[in-house]
């Protein structure tokens, strides 16, 4: 399925810091009577990256045939096991997991931002394009200490500024500490992160499955009409 590739592909994106082979040929096999030249730097690099987001793959589509994933976001079973699977995968065949994925795309999007205020504005959005909800609005008193701050500063906070940037980081503590978060307690945090994560791709296969059910009965015309499928009943091995 297209959301169950898409939950493979970030990761493997990320490993690789780009996309090397999507939308792209190899390009034309020639033939010559001349003895082959020998690969160039550049051939050799693509050649090995190949095989190595080709090995992740396999690895990963191994474990994702041996595992029965139940396609039900609402059922917090299902969906803590679909993110154990997943765990398996990313741990076997060496991919990120998505906090590290989104801790590196954090960094690589928020790179050369100077201010503080628009390098949240930033984190805001690669939070929602990730599916992570905001439920306790610790973003919103993120925004209200740097406006606290920045007041007293009379000036937008640069990042640069490491004396008013350790300004901003004791507000933020008083904000930890007002919310309970403790540095001990980020693993649960991320685990939390996960499940998150999980329930919405799982939210994404159950739409794709359900628009492949649709899609078949318009063509099956009126024998599709008593056609009652349940995704929870699908067994995604059978696609793979």
């Amino acid at each position: 399925m297209a959301s169950l590739a898409r939950a493979l592909r970030r990761p493997i994106s990320a490993i690789n810091g780009q996309t090397l082979f999507e939308g792209r040929s190899m390009g034309a096999v020639h033939f010559s009577s001349k003895a082959p030249m020998p690969p160039l730097k550049g051939d050799e690099f693509l050649k090995n990256a190949f095989f190595e987001v080709k090995k992740k793959f396999e690895t990963a589509l191994g474990i994702l045939r041996k595992e029965k994933i139940t396609i039900d976001p609402d059922d917090p079973k299902a969906v803590s096991h679909y993110a154990q699977v997943m765990k398996t995968v990313r741990e076997k065949a060496g991919l990120y997991s998505e906090s590290q994925r989104i801790n590196n795309t954090i960094r690589d999007f928020t790179e050369g931002i100077p201010d503080a205020r628009s390098y949240l504005e930033k984190l805001s959005e690669i939070r929602v394009k990730s599916g992570i909800k905001d439920e306790i609005g610790a973003e919103k008193m993120m925004m209200e200490a740097l406006e606290k701050v920045e007041k007293q500063l009379k000036k937008p906070l640069m990042r640069s500024d490491k004396r008013s940037m350790t300004l901003l980081q004791a507000e933020f503590d008083v904000i930890n500490k007002k919310l309970g978060i403790r540095k001990e307690d980020l693993p649960k945090l991320e685990e939390k992160v996960e499940l998150d994560i999980a329930k919405v791709q799982l939210e994404e296969i159950k739409k794709d499955a359900e628009d492949a059910i649709e899609t078949h009965k318009k063509r099956q015309g009126a024998k599709a009409e008593d056609i009652e499928v349940d995704v929870k009943s699908l067994d995604m091995r059978n696609f793979l």
